[in-house]
């Protein structure tokens, strides 16, 4: 179950739990991480949302609890690409030494997420789930 995108399956196919080379495979490193840290609520990348499944699985076979999950819609680019950070997009870093304020950041989050610009009291009172934006938030410069 998805908080945003409702009921949600998917094939649950043979899965890489140890890499070639030795290193523990994703899927099963974000279980057991988060089940060591006590997560039990995910907010991520709706990119990520087809992996969710797998996870659940393991985390069922585990015996770990499965979190609830939320997958919001990606900052893309004006070509629809997703903004990453090992792609060169833009980090908060290189928006601070633009001059763009902290509140200038908070406030361009609270757009993409449809709340209302200003003090964080308000934002979080007028949120609610059900109405965040379901297709990506195109990014263009603050």
């Amino acid at each position: 179950q998805d908080v945003l995108h409702g009921e949600f399956t998917g094939v649950v196919d043979d899965l890489v739990l140890r890499r070639n080379d030795g290193v523990t495979a994703y899927n099963l490193a974000v279980v057991v991480d988060d089940a060591a840290q006590s997560i039990d609520q995910v907010v991520r990348g709706d990119d990520l949302l087809p992996s969710t499944p797998r996870q659940a699985f393991l985390a069922s076979l585990l015996n770990i609890p499965v979190p609830a999950y939320a997958h919001v819609p990606l900052v893309v680019n004006s070509d629809g690409v997703r903004l990453a950070k090992r792609d060169g997009a833009v980090t908060l870093a290189d928006l601070s030494n633009a001059g763009v304020s902290a509140a200038a950041v908070r406030n361009l989050i609270l757009q993409s997420l449809k709340l209302p610009a200003g003090p964080l009291e308000e934002a979080l009172a007028a949120f609610q789930p059900a109405n965040l934006p379901r297709e990506p938030w195109v990014w263009s410069g603050p």
